[in-house]
């Protein structure tokens, strides 16, 4: 069983990289304006930002990719970069014997930042707000590296497959739902839940919920089980990404929450585990995740 340090140890890795690709960005802040500066088009790239890899990957500008973080697994080309750190632990010697002419960070990597910023290494302060931020990241990446269009292409796709999930689930009831991305397995300890700002938060107004955290201004927050019995939730959503459960052990854990059992989405079987990290990832295949998120929501509604 993890401990609840364990757990908070997975929000600065498979959270902090993969839901902390939205929890890494609980601490970030908006890109510096020499990350969308009109300087040549890098040709030796470093991402430590899972997200941001994927996106550079979309745009087509994967080749220029040297290096990339512990935490990265999609697309499978990043397998054959060098791998040099994470949010917590970035390898500054690596990271400087790859030669990069722009690395890409957390905002939140003050010490790093100042430290490729002393060297005049170029970076790019990766920043995530909310679902619009991933359009923006794509635009102003695409304007960094030289793919303008294709970068347009990633986005216009994104905007429609929104666009498209929106008028499926348009005037259908709203329910309450809870979004779960961290406790400790086999019980229901150290819950931590999407507050009402962030990309989480942004899908479920996407796909017709109503986040029942959303009165907390907050990308995350630790919650107790008799918060959840006071919320009521209609729905929970329980992101485990990058855990790779057999069925079996995905109905374990979902058992968990029958110790709550005046709970509306307990009591209608309406709790749903999900182990796929796109659904954690704020990059290009968003639409993928608003998809699934749209099907536990509204069963009755057919999602292409």
């Amino acid at each position: 069983m993890r401990t609840t340090q364990g757990s908070r140890l997975r929000a600065d890795g498979a959270v902090l990289c993969v839901v902390l690709a939205f929890v890494a960005s609980l601490h970030a802040f908006s890109p510096a304006p020499s990350a969308v500066s009109q300087s040549p088009a890098p040709r030796r790239i470093i991402s430590l930002v899972p997200s941001v890899t994927e996106m550079l990957f979309a745009i087509g500008a994967g080749d220029a990719v040297i290096g990339v973080s512990s935490f990265d697994h999609d697309p499978p080309e990043v397998n054959t970069r060098t791998r040099v750190g994470g949010l917590v632990n970035p390898d500054f010697e690596r990271i400087l014997s790859l030669r990069p002419d722009l690395v890409v960070v957390f905002g939140s990597q003050s010490d790093l930042i100042k430290k490729l910023d002393g060297l005049k290494i170029p970076t790019y302060n990766y920043s995530d707000a909310g679902l619009s931020d991933i359009i923006t990241n794509i635009r102003q990446l695409g304007a960094r590296t030289g793919h303008v269009q294709d970068a347009a292409r990633v986005t216009s796709e994104i905007d429609r497959g929104i666009a498209d999930v929106r008028a499926l689930v348009a005037n259908r009831p709203r329910p309450k739902t809870l979004i779960a991305y961290d406790r400790e397995t086999g019980t229901l300890r150290g819950i931590y839940a999407s507050g009402g700002i962030g990309f989480l938060h942004d899908i479920l107004g996407v796909v017709g919920a109503v986040n029942v955290f959303a009165d907390e201004k907050r990308k995350s927050l630790q919650v107790s089980t008799e918060l959840v019995l006071a919320r009521a939730p209609e729905v929970i959503l329980e992101l485990r990404a990058g855990d790779n459960w057999p069925p079996a052990r995905v109905v374990q854990e979902i058992n968990v929450w029958r110790s709550l059992s005046t709970v509306p989405a307990v009591r209608n079987n309406r709790v749903h585990i999900l182990t796929d990290q796109v659904m954690a990832i704020p990059g290009p295949r968003v639409v993928q995740a608003i998809r699934a998120f749209a099907k536990l929501v509204h069963p009755e509604v057919t999602i292409r």
